[in-house]
């Protein structure tokens, strides 16, 4: 006599409690947030967009309407007119130029570099790899701030000061990007990949270039716009190297903006908003490529 088992997955009772289960909880199901999600959301929009409302709306005024109580809380008319001046004081059209050309080498650099390191630490094993790793990480440890004597004596020594080579050169490298690489390798790249391309006869620098690349590129467009953001914002390092009147990036020459025995703070906020709206342009044509990327990388990993 022979009996027929059917599995539990496929059960009528099974199929019976699957029913009764709402869509959003069965595979592949869509999650609707409720009512609370949309208010929390909402909000958390609304205090991230403050500052950079703000911003416009301060550009938009005047000195005087500025230093009221209370304060402005929309739009003025002088807000071309404060554009135009903090564009033609500021000379940042040269500040634009500039700092795209120091933040598009690092960008670049600081990838391709933390992507090969990242895969030398995550993949090869050679002596002393945990040890270095540790050193890396030691690194982010230390205020850059300590060493900005000793690496303005260098750059001063090699007569670099007021070039962009003196902004350049220090930030080609992160010990942040070698460790995100590595930690994001570690999953999304799996040994079984490197072995078969190695039986093929791919030598190292070849698996780099056909395997790792492609299975990194989600975390490199990541770390590509993160360290271009950095390299964009950067004002401390440049200040000290860079005058506003020489190779200025962007932000040395907003520094220089509404300077005098009152300070034009609507000129200012003009050209802080001038320096912001770059990166808000990369990332409206980037951030779904970028987001996609996160996603990608996080259902390999």
């Amino acid at each position: 006599m022979t009996t027929t088992v059917t599995p539990p997955e496929t059960s009528p009772a099974s199929k019976q409690k699957r029913s009764r289960l709402p869509k959003s909880a069965r595979a592949g199901g869509t999650l609707h947030g409720g009512p609370i999600a949309y208010v929390i959301l909402i909000v958390f929009t609304l205090v991230s967009l403050f500052p950079l409302v703000w911003t416009a709306i301060a550009a938009s005024r005047d000195n005087q309407r500025l230093a009221q109580t209370p304060p402005p809380v929309w739009f003025g008319s002088n807000l071309f007119k404060n554009l135009e001046i903090a564009w033609k004081d500021a000379n940042l059209g040269e500040a634009f130029l500039n700092t795209t050309i120091v933040a598009g080498i690092s960008a670049v650099t600081i990838v391709v570099l933390s992507t090969v390191a990242g895969f030398a630490f995550a993949k090869l094993r050679f002596k002393g790899r945990n040890a270095l790793m540790l050193l890396v990480i030691g690194t982010m440890m230390v205020p850059p701030q300590l060493s900005i004597i000793p690496l303005y004596m260098m750059v001063a020594k090699l007569d670099w000061t007021d070039q962009l080579q003196a902004v350049i050169f220090p930030s080609l490298v992160s010990a942040f990007g070698v460790f995100f690489m590595r930690q994001y390798l570690l999953q999304a790249l799996p040994d079984e990949v490197i072995e078969a391309a190695r039986v093929d006869g791919a030598s190292s620098w070849r698996v780099v270039w056909h395997v790792v690349f492609p299975a990194a590129r989600p975390a490199m467009a990541v770390l590509g716009m993160l360290m271009f953001v950095q390299a964009w914002n950067d004002f401390l390092w440049p200040f000290l190297v860079l005058t506003q009147t020489g190779n200025p990036t962007v932000q040395v020459a907003v520094a220089g903006l509404g300077r005098g025995y009152t300070p034009d703070q609507s000129l200012i906020m003009a050209g802080a908003l001038l320096g912001t709206l770059p990166l808000l342009l990369v990332f409206a044509v980037f951030g779904k490529q970028i987001v996609g990327g996160i996603m990608q990388g996080a259902v390999k990993g």
